[in-house]
C-alpha cells in the first residue's frame, strides 16, 4: 500500500498536502479508494464554502458504497476537482493525485496536529486486525 511520507493524514483516511501558495490539497487514501472499490460518483464541495475540521464535506460513492469525506482542519474551500466530474475512475487510478478539494486553512499549524504516514500506517495496521 502506498502511503507517502511527504503528506499528513486523517485517522478518516484522507489525505493533506500543503501548497507553496499556502492552500491544501485534500484528497482519500489509497488505502480508503481500495476498501471502496470502483468510484462511480464524486461529490465535491462548493467553491467559497467554510468547513470546520471534521466536518462531512464531499461524498465519494463506489459500487460498494458511499462515504463521507471529512475536512482535515478548518478553512474555506477554493477549487474542486471538476475532473472527477465525469472520471470519478481516476481516485482508484491514483488516489494521490486526484485530489477532491483545495482550501485556504484558517490556521495551517493546525496540521500539526494530523497524522504522519508512520502513525497513518499504524491506523490502517489497526484496522486490519
Amino acid at each position: 500500500m502506498n502511503i507517502p511520507k511527504n503528506l499528513k493524514y486523517t485517522a478518516s483516511h484522507e489525505w493533506a498536502r500543503l501548497e507553496g501558495d499556502g492552500t491544501l490539497t485534500v484528497g482519500i487514501t489509497d488505502h480508503a479508494q481500495s476498501l471502496l472499490g470502483d468510484m462511480v460518483y464524486v461529490e465535491t464541495p462548493e467553491v467559497g464554502r467554510s468547513v470546520r475540521q471534521g466536518e462531512e464535506c464531499a461524498v465519494v460513492e463506489s459500487v460498494k458504497a458511499a462515504s463521507d469525506v471529512y475536512a482535515p482542519i478548518s478553512g474555506e474551500i477554493v477549487e474542486k476537482n471538476e475532473d472527477l466530474d465525469s472520471s470519478p475512475e481516476k481516485v482508484n487510478e491514483d488516489a494521490f493525485s486526484a485530489w477532491l478539494f483545495r482550501m485556504r486553512p484558517d490556521n495551517v499549524s493546525d496540521l500539526d496536529a494530523l497524522l504522519d504516514a508512520d502513525a497513518y500506517q499504524g491506523v490502517v495496521d489497526s484496522e486490519a486486525h
